[in-house]
Protein backbone atom coordinates (compact mmCIF):
# COMPACT_ATOMS: atom_id res chain seq x y z
CA UNK A 1 0.00 0.00 0.00
CA UNK A 2 1.33 3.39 -0.91
CA UNK A 3 0.89 6.53 1.70
CA UNK A 4 0.64 9.99 0.88
CA UNK A 5 2.10 10.89 4.43
CA UNK A 6 2.97 9.22 7.58
CA UNK A 7 4.12 9.83 10.88
CA UNK A 8 7.07 7.77 11.97
CA UNK A 9 7.52 7.07 15.66
CA UNK A 10 11.39 6.66 16.69
CA UNK A 11 12.27 5.29 20.27
CA UNK A 12 15.07 7.31 21.28
CA UNK A 13 16.97 4.18 22.62
CA UNK A 14 17.54 2.80 18.68
CA UNK A 15 19.46 6.38 18.83
CA UNK A 16 22.19 4.51 20.71
CA UNK A 17 22.74 1.73 18.12
CA UNK A 18 25.99 -0.12 20.04
CA UNK A 19 26.39 2.58 22.35
CA UNK A 20 24.73 2.17 26.44
CA UNK A 21 24.21 6.40 25.82
CA UNK A 22 23.57 8.82 23.87
CA UNK A 23 23.79 8.73 19.93
CA UNK A 24 25.82 6.00 17.76
CA UNK A 25 26.58 8.57 14.70
CA UNK A 26 26.45 5.39 12.47
CA UNK A 27 22.52 4.65 13.31
CA UNK A 28 21.64 8.19 13.09
CA UNK A 29 23.05 8.51 9.55
CA UNK A 30 21.47 5.07 8.54
CA UNK A 31 17.95 6.27 9.48
CA UNK A 32 18.70 9.71 7.98
CA UNK A 33 19.58 7.61 4.76
CA UNK A 34 16.34 5.11 4.85
CA UNK A 35 14.44 8.24 5.52
CA UNK A 36 15.48 9.88 2.56
CA UNK A 37 14.86 6.93 0.49
CA UNK A 38 11.11 7.05 1.55
CA UNK A 39 11.19 10.98 0.69
CA UNK A 40 12.44 10.33 -2.92
CA UNK A 41 9.14 8.19 -3.24
CA UNK A 42 7.39 11.28 -2.67
CA UNK A 43 5.95 10.19 0.59
CA UNK A 44 4.94 12.97 2.65
CA UNK A 45 6.94 12.29 6.53
CA UNK A 46 6.56 13.67 9.78
CA UNK A 47 8.62 11.93 12.79
CA UNK A 48 8.40 12.06 16.26
CA UNK A 49 10.85 10.58 18.25
CA UNK A 50 11.20 9.51 22.36
CA UNK A 51 14.42 10.68 24.43
CA UNK A 52 15.03 7.47 26.18
CA UNK A 53 18.73 7.17 25.53
CA UNK A 54 19.31 10.34 27.17
CA UNK A 55 16.60 10.70 29.77
CA UNK A 56 13.50 9.22 30.86
CA UNK A 57 11.04 11.35 33.11
CA UNK A 58 9.19 8.47 34.74
CA UNK A 59 12.51 6.24 35.68
CA UNK A 60 13.95 9.90 36.61
CA UNK A 61 10.71 10.29 39.16
CA UNK A 62 12.00 7.22 40.48
CA UNK A 63 15.06 8.03 41.66
CA UNK A 64 14.11 10.93 43.30
CA UNK A 65 13.22 13.38 40.53
CA UNK A 66 10.04 15.37 40.66
CA UNK A 67 7.77 14.44 38.12
CA UNK A 68 7.24 17.26 36.41
CA UNK A 69 10.82 18.33 36.22
CA UNK A 70 11.39 14.94 34.61
CA UNK A 71 9.27 14.85 32.39
CA UNK A 72 10.50 18.39 31.62
CA UNK A 73 13.72 17.31 30.93
CA UNK A 74 12.95 14.44 28.58
CA UNK A 75 11.38 16.87 26.80
CA UNK A 76 14.01 18.42 26.36
CA UNK A 77 16.15 15.20 25.14
CA UNK A 78 13.73 14.98 22.40
CA UNK A 79 14.88 17.99 21.40
CA UNK A 80 18.57 17.10 21.51
CA UNK A 81 17.36 14.31 19.27
CA UNK A 82 15.17 16.02 16.75
CA UNK A 83 18.16 18.77 16.25
CA UNK A 84 20.82 15.55 15.62
CA UNK A 85 18.24 13.72 13.18
CA UNK A 86 17.47 17.03 11.67
CA UNK A 87 21.36 17.56 11.26
CA UNK A 88 22.09 14.08 9.49
CA UNK A 89 18.70 14.51 7.37
CA UNK A 90 20.50 18.01 5.56
CA UNK A 91 24.09 16.31 5.22
CA UNK A 92 22.38 13.61 3.48
CA UNK A 93 20.30 16.16 1.30
CA UNK A 94 16.62 16.32 2.75
CA UNK A 95 15.23 19.20 4.06
CA UNK A 96 13.67 19.06 7.32
CA UNK A 97 12.44 21.11 9.54
CA UNK A 98 12.59 20.72 13.84
CA UNK A 99 9.15 21.73 15.21
CA UNK A 100 8.61 22.33 19.28
CA UNK A 101 5.56 20.98 21.52
CA UNK A 102 7.20 24.20 23.49
CA UNK A 103 8.77 27.95 22.42
CA UNK A 104 11.92 27.87 22.05
CA UNK A 105 13.29 29.75 19.40
CA UNK A 106 15.78 29.66 17.63
CA UNK A 107 16.02 25.90 18.70
CA UNK A 108 13.27 24.92 16.45
CA UNK A 109 9.72 26.46 15.50
CA UNK A 110 6.71 26.58 17.76
CA UNK A 111 4.91 23.91 16.94
CA UNK A 112 0.75 23.91 15.24
CA UNK A 113 -0.46 21.49 12.92
CA UNK A 114 -0.59 23.62 10.17
CA UNK A 115 2.73 24.79 10.18
CA UNK A 116 3.47 20.94 10.01
CA UNK A 117 1.13 20.10 6.63
CA UNK A 118 2.67 23.33 5.15
CA UNK A 119 6.18 22.07 5.77
CA UNK A 120 5.49 18.68 4.70
CA UNK A 121 3.53 19.76 1.25
CA UNK A 122 6.67 22.06 0.82
CA UNK A 123 8.78 18.84 0.43
CA UNK A 124 10.24 18.92 3.89
CA UNK A 125 10.40 16.46 6.29
CA UNK A 126 9.42 17.59 9.68
CA UNK A 127 10.38 16.57 13.10
CA UNK A 128 8.41 17.16 16.15
CA UNK A 129 9.95 17.90 19.23
CA UNK A 130 8.83 18.13 22.90
CA UNK A 131 6.29 15.80 22.87
CA UNK A 132 2.55 16.98 23.88
CA UNK A 133 4.44 19.53 25.66
CA UNK A 134 2.37 18.20 28.92
CA UNK A 135 3.91 16.41 31.74
CA UNK A 136 2.68 12.90 32.31
CA UNK A 137 2.32 11.90 28.83
CA UNK A 138 4.69 9.72 26.97
CA UNK A 139 6.17 10.68 22.96
CA UNK A 140 4.05 7.52 22.20
CA UNK A 141 1.21 9.37 23.37
CA UNK A 142 2.70 12.66 21.65
CA UNK A 143 2.83 10.48 18.24
CA UNK A 144 -0.49 9.17 18.27
CA UNK A 145 -1.62 13.00 18.97
CA UNK A 146 0.49 14.08 16.41
CA UNK A 147 -0.44 11.84 13.51
CA UNK A 148 -3.92 12.39 13.95
CA UNK A 149 -3.48 16.07 13.93
CA UNK A 150 -1.33 15.97 10.64
CA UNK A 151 -3.84 14.10 8.87
CA UNK A 152 -1.40 11.00 8.18
CA UNK A 153 -2.50 7.86 6.74
CA UNK A 154 -0.37 6.07 9.03
CA UNK A 155 1.73 6.15 12.25
CA UNK A 156 5.44 3.45 12.31
CA UNK A 157 6.64 2.85 14.88
CA UNK A 158 10.61 2.13 14.55
CA UNK A 159 11.88 0.50 17.50
CA UNK A 160 15.02 -2.32 18.35
CA UNK A 161 12.68 -4.86 17.46
CA UNK A 162 11.28 -5.91 13.91
CA UNK A 163 7.12 -6.27 14.86
CA UNK A 164 4.91 -6.75 17.90
CA UNK A 165 5.11 -9.71 19.76
CA UNK A 166 3.79 -11.51 22.62
CA UNK A 167 6.33 -10.42 24.70
CA UNK A 168 9.72 -8.38 24.51
CA UNK A 169 12.10 -10.79 22.72
CA UNK A 170 15.03 -8.75 23.98
CA UNK A 171 14.01 -10.65 27.20
CA UNK A 172 11.85 -13.42 26.82
CA UNK A 173 13.11 -15.80 24.08
CA UNK A 174 10.17 -17.44 24.00
CA UNK A 175 8.17 -14.98 22.60
CA UNK A 176 6.25 -14.97 18.98
CA UNK A 177 5.44 -12.22 16.69
CA UNK A 178 1.90 -10.69 15.57
CA UNK A 179 1.02 -10.31 12.00
CA UNK A 180 -1.89 -8.52 12.43
CA UNK A 181 -3.16 -7.57 15.82
CA UNK A 182 -6.21 -5.95 17.09
CA UNK A 183 -6.59 -3.12 19.54
CA UNK A 184 -8.45 -5.20 22.05
CA UNK A 185 -6.12 -7.90 21.90
CA UNK A 186 -3.16 -5.43 22.47
CA UNK A 187 -5.02 -3.98 25.37
CA UNK A 188 -6.34 -7.69 27.01
CA UNK A 189 -2.91 -8.90 26.97
CA UNK A 190 -1.38 -5.77 28.50
CA UNK A 191 1.40 -5.82 25.51
CA UNK A 192 3.42 -3.02 25.64
CA UNK A 193 3.95 -1.74 22.38
CA UNK A 194 2.84 1.70 23.48
CA UNK A 195 1.23 2.75 26.13
CA UNK A 196 -2.18 2.75 26.56
CA UNK A 197 -3.00 6.49 26.44
CA UNK A 198 -1.45 5.85 22.87
CA UNK A 199 -3.09 3.04 22.29
CA UNK A 200 -6.57 4.26 23.16
CA UNK A 201 -5.97 7.49 21.20
CA UNK A 202 -5.33 5.93 17.94
CA UNK A 203 -8.32 3.45 18.49
CA UNK A 204 -10.85 6.60 18.81
CA UNK A 205 -9.74 8.58 16.20
CA UNK A 206 -7.99 6.75 13.71
CA UNK A 207 -9.34 6.60 10.11
CA UNK A 208 -11.90 3.89 9.99
CA UNK A 209 -10.29 1.97 7.28
CA UNK A 210 -7.53 1.09 9.41
CA UNK A 211 -9.15 1.69 13.35
CA UNK A 212 -9.45 -1.90 14.30
CA UNK A 213 -6.06 -3.77 13.61
CA UNK A 214 -2.27 -3.30 14.17
CA UNK A 215 0.11 -4.83 11.69
CA UNK A 216 3.48 -6.07 12.60
CA UNK A 217 6.20 -5.17 9.91
CA UNK A 218 9.33 -4.35 9.90
CA UNK A 219 8.13 -1.02 11.95
CA UNK A 220 4.86 -1.72 13.72
CA UNK A 221 2.19 0.30 11.71
CA UNK A 222 -0.51 2.31 14.41
CA UNK A 223 -3.93 3.02 13.14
Amino acid sequence: MRFKRILLKLSGESLMGEKGYGIDEKRLADYAQQIREAHEMGVQIGIVIGGGNIFRGLSGAGRGFDRVKGDQMGMLATVINSLALSSALTAAGVKARVLTAIRMEPIGELYTKWKAIEAMENGEVVIMSGGTGNPYFTTDTGSSLRGIEIEADVMLKGTRVDGIYTADPEKDPTATKFQDITYDEIYNRGLKVMDLTATQCARRTAYPSMSSTWTSTATSVAY
